[in-house]
């Protein structure tokens, strides 16, 4: 969204929901976990307190209605009559993640879940945690980090460190970034100490993905390896991340739909990346770009909202999400075949 639209919505997102409440359409929420308590928000950014997850989840179960991913067809043929019409769905596939499913079960709430299924294959960590780990806590040096250049650690200024080169690392294609993160990784002493402490970003097993699909949970695919699919990754690697995560979870839950692109703003996916997940035979594709459902032409680029760890103002933000449908629809033109 440009800043002037960014503004706007903003505005209207304080304005008295009964206001706004005609404005809106279907949209996509989605959080990524839900831990008992922030020890560290530096490094658990993506994580809900379970306190103020649980407001959230009351607050739209109350007002809004939210639908299983079953009925997303049946409410994109009709959004005029779906204004209050809101698919949760959660990012990664954090252990975590049990958590949310009580509360969210607490309130009868359907949601999805997109995994990365490397990450639950093996137990690793992502990579740009991995990163950030060491950006916060590696001790103070110069360090000469593949693909990166020097990067010099002070006592200070970290999380910004931290910001600046996480960006400069997703930039990188899938093999410089597992170069970069794995001498970052050994120049960290202490990586399994802060693992054990960070227990936040750890991973599910398939038993327990298997769980949460018998509970209801629709189960879809966010890439195999966590990482932006760019126009800096070839072509081949764009493929096996949409056709390997489908197969995986196919082979361990069952159908998959849906997939979920990792970061998923508009320079983290390029077009070859949707046409591999439309040719991996998934139906929809969503990105982290802000606006309401009906916005989207290309079934594969479809717009979500992420929520913040304290959301204020729901009521009036989620019908306000449709004025980024205009650089949807444009961004969409863009990656038009």
């Amino acid at each position: 969204m440009s800043t002037a639209g960014a503004a706007l919505r903003d505005v209207l997102s304080r304005l008295p929901s009964r206001l706004v409440r005609s404005f809106g359409r279907p949209v996509a929420l989605f959080f990524h976990g839900v831990e008992q308590r922030i020890d560290d928000a530096r490094v658990q950014s993506n994580h809900h307190d379970a306190d103020a997850f649980a407001q959230i989840a009351k607050f739209l179960g109350g007002n809004f209605d939210v639908l299983p991913f079953g009925r997303i067809g049946e409410v994109l043929r009709r959004p005029e009559s779906n204004r209050r019409a809101v698919f949760l769905m959660c990012d990664d596939g954090y252990a975590n993640n049990l958590r949310a499913a009580e509360i969210l079960q607490s309130y009868n709430l359907p949601w999805t879940l997109f995994v990365s299924t490397r990450h639950i294959d093996t137990a690793e960590r992502s990579p740009v945690f991995i990163a950030r780990l060491f950006f916060l806590f590696a001790p103070k040096e110069r360090y000469d980090i593949p693909h990166l250049g020097t990067i010099v650690l002070s006592a200070a200024e970290r999380e910004a460190i931290a910001e600046r080169e996480g960006m400069r690392l997703k930039e990188l294609d899938a093999t410089r970034a597992n170069e970069a993160v794995a001498a970052m990784q050994a120049a960290l002493p202490a990586l399994p100490q802060l693992l054990e402490r960070f227990r936040s970003d750890s991973c599910l097993t398939w038993d327990q993905v298997r769980e949460l699909k018998s509970r209801g949970v629709e189960i879809g695919a966010h890439a195999h390896l966590h990482w932006a699919m760019h126009g800096r990754q070839s072509v081949d690697y764009l493929r096996e991340q949409a056709t390997l995560s489908r197969a995986r979870i196919a082979a361990e839950v069952g159908p998959c739909r849906a997939f979920a692109y990792p970061f998923g703003n508009t320079g983290d996916v390029c077009r070859e990346a949707w046409h591999a997940v439309r040719d991996a035979g998934f139906e929809y594709g969503f990105t982290t770009l802000s606006g309401s459902l009906d916005a989207s032409t290309n079934p594969f680029l479809m717009p979500r909202y992420g929520l913040r760890p304290h959301e204020k103002r729901l009521p009036s933000l989620i019908p306000s999400l449709r004025l980024g449908n205009r650089r949807i629809a444009a961004w969409q033109r863009q990656m038009a075949d």
